[in-house]
């Protein structure tokens, strides 16, 4: 398998398939798409992410799969697919709770981590090198969609940590982790406050073998992208 993905310092929606990947011991070569360019449709990034999927955004599972008929390359292109489509086809490792309401609720969590918080994607997108704490005590104070999303996503982390004891969401590594990995990696970077559980909840994932080796490649980059909507081209 291939996961094409882009800058690590900044794509947030790579960040979860390659962490989920990772750090559950599932073997696929990178391909980093770099963002050096921009998003322009004539850009070198969407030319080359043209050649692996149709949606021109970045990350992108590609599957060889192997038959009586010959080898068959199959594309999978969105965050919460690649990660269903990992489940299915890799059932021993669990990547779900077991528990059937437990695997319902994270699902749950990670859909509305797919589709809501705008207001903390656009304000504090992530930026691994970086250390904003000036920034993120700014947004709370004025913008009032950033402080409901952080509360939110507290809230939420919370009544997960008690109900199945930590140190992750669900006791141990799941997908729903994977899915919240940025949200953890904005909390560092923007300085946001957090209760003290939640702070724990953050070193956690920050501690994942995985999620290390991520953050050393992307402080490795040492590089800067300007853009406006840095989130317009992950899915």
């Amino acid at each position: 398998m291939q996961l094409v993905i882009g800058n690590k310092n900044y794509s947030s929606w790579s960040l979860r398939p390659w962490l989920l990947m990772r750090q559950a011991g599932i073997a696929f070569d990178e391909v980093l798409l770099r963002f050096d360019d921009g998003f322009a449709p004539d850009s070198a990034f969407k030319r080359a992410l043209a050649r692996h999927s149709p949606a021109g955004r970045v990350p992108v599972l590609i599957d060889k799969l192997h038959s009586d008929s010959g080898a068959d390359t199959f594309a999978v292109w969105d965050t919460l697919a690649i990660a269903e489509y990992l489940a299915e086809k890799f059932p021993a490792l669990r990547l779900w709770p077991e528990d059937a309401r437990a695997r319902a609720r994270a699902r749950s969590v990670c859909a509305e981590m797919h589709a809501g918080f705008s207001a903390l994607r656009t304000h504090c997108p992530m930026n691994i090198e970086a250390s904003l704490p000036e920034v993120g005590e700014r947004l709370l104070r004025e913008q009032p969609a950033v402080k409901a999303d952080l509360e939110r996503i507290v809230t939420l982390w919370s009544e997960l940590l008690v109900e199945h004891g930590g140190p992750l969401l669900f006791g141990r590594f799941t997908i729903a982790d994977a899915y919240f990995a940025p949200v953890c990696s904005r909390v560092r970077t923007y300085g946001l406050p957090v209760a003290t559980h939640i702070a724990a909840y953050v070193d956690a994932v920050h501690t994942l073998p995985a999620m290390q080796a991520w953050v050393k490649d992307a402080l490795a980059e040492q590089d800067f992208v300007a853009f406006d909507e840095p989130y317009r081209t992950h899915r």
